[in-house]
């Protein structure tokens, strides 16, 4: 029998608890990388994008080369060249329609299929005037020279994908303390520099500690539309679970998962609203910007697994 968590016909809701000592859990390009923050409450952020990031990195360790596992958000390749992709022989075929396009995306790529894209983008092919008439039994002319190509072509796109998992911005609990820290290196970049520079300076951006609460979703109606399998719930929760232990990096070297708790409920569309599931995971506020451990919120969490609707189950896969 498959678990309640990994059936992807039920709507699911999930709260998870991430935490970061003397690290950056998101930094922020437009402050300089500092730590993310709400200025009104000096409250930390981290964005789901950054979450999502380290979802796909995961998949793409944990699921190497198995087929439907691509990840289409990649570093160092194009979007565009992506959804090409779909258009190959072999693939959806040089002559696919787009819904032909978007369907064979959803089944290669594992980002794609749960949490969306966007793949409306792409030029046409530029195609030359003479090669178009003789392909289209017509007299090619006899000079070329100067003449400009034609974008003849169809646009290799594949559409626009709601995906059924998504994700909130994370919040701290309290408010944070960002911290900045000069530090020196002694080896300059510049080959010129040496002998001239002994040294050269840096900045390092850190919360002395956070605690942060999210947020997530997964819709089965959106999940049958991508063709969303159990495999694919479980390499997810297995990803979320593990994607910290393999993030690491001098910035957020002790960042850890304290928490992930999950409401399923036992039809697609829910047996309660989300809001007054959620909340029933709940950390209360120290009041105090000087916490330096998981250990100081231990006896602040809040689980409320009592009198749950009917038709909804609580699965703590962490916590």
């Amino acid at each position: 029998m498959t678990a309640a968590h990994l059936d992807p016909s039920r709507k699911q809701d999930f709260v998870f608890l991430t935490d970061i000592t003397d690290g950056n859990p998101n930094g922020d390009p437009d402050a300089g990388g500092m730590p993310r923050l709400d200025p009104g409450t000096m409250q930390g952020l981290i964005s789901d994008v950054a979450i999502k990031r380290k979802i796909r990195n995961m998949i793409g360790l944990m699921h190497a080369g198995r087929p439907g596992y691509d990840i289409y958000v990649e570093s160092g390749i194009a979007l565009n060249a992506q959804h090409n992709r779909a258009y190959e022989p072999g693939a959806a075929g040089p002559d696919a329609t787009e819904a032909d396009a978007q369907k064979w995306m959803c089944s290669t790529f594992y980002d794609v299929r749960m949490f969306g894209a966007v793949m409306t983008t792409g030029k046409a092919e530029e195609t030359d005037p003479a090669e178009a008439a003789a392909t289209d039994g017509g007299a090619a002319p006899t000079k070329s020279r100067g003449r400009a190509k034609a974008k003849t072509g169809k646009r290799k796109t594949a559409g626009r994908v709601q995906g059924p998992i998504q994700l909130t911005l994370s919040r701290s609990i309290d408010p944070v303390t960002p911290i900045e820290l000069g530090i020196t290196r002694v080896t300059p970049t510049r080959i010129e520099d040496i002998g001239v520079k002994e040294t050269e300076m840096g900045n390092k951006h850190l919360l002395p500690y956070g605690l942060f609460r999210g947020e997530g979703h997964f819709s089965a109606p959106f999940a049958q539309r991508t063709g969303v399998t159990s495999d694919d719930l479980d390499a997810f929760w297995n990803a979320f679970t593990l994607m910290f232990d393999h993030d690491r990096a001098s910035g957020r070297a002790s960042m850890a998962l304290r928490g992930l708790y999950v409401f399923t409920h036992d039809n697609a569309f829910g047996r309660a609203p989300a809001h007054q599931l959620l909340d029933r995971i709940r950390v209360r506020p120290l009041g105090d910007p000087n916490a330096r451990k998981f250990g100081d919120y231990a006896d602040n969490i809040v689980i409320d697994d009592t009198d749950l609707p009917d038709g909804v189950t609580l699965t703590r896969l962490i916590g």
